[in-house]
């Protein structure tokens, strides 16, 4: 059976969009607290009767986490530029090596802007 599980975390977090036209409101340093979802898509071997631990995903995360939790993300080595669409791909090669089931990264930066991040589809 083929199955997709997601596990979700929340950072609290500041960035400023050097990218962005000068007078752009997202230049400035402002914050978000952003939710990000973490999926993993795979077949359940027979007799296994589950993917992944969800616990062993929460274990692959956590050190991701506090790299990203209340801090200024631009400090961050490879988020120099730190939006949404960049974002979700670091995380991926964060995850990826530890995660082989890893399918996508989600990142809500507000409830209603969402950046979806799969490598190996045809976005």
């Amino acid at each position: 059976m083929r199955v997709s599980l997601t596990k979700s975390f929340e950072i609290d977090c500041a960035h400023h969009l050097p990218c962005f036209a000068e007078g752009h409101k997202c230049r400035n340093i402002h914050g978000h607290t952003m939710r990000v979802e973490v999926v993993l898509e795979g077949n359940v071997l027979q007799g296994r009767h589950y993917l992944v631990d969800f616990g062993d995903i929460k274990k692959a995360i956590e050190p991701v986490r506090e790299q990203l939790d209340h801090k200024l993300l631009n400090d961050i080595e490879g988020l120099e530029v730190p939006t949404v669409e960049n974002m979700c791909a670091w995380i991926w090669r964060k995850l990826q090596p530890t995660l082989p089931h890893l399918a996508a990264i989600r990142i809500y930066e507000t409830p209603q802007n969402m950046c979806e991040y799969r490598p190996k589809s045809n976005l």
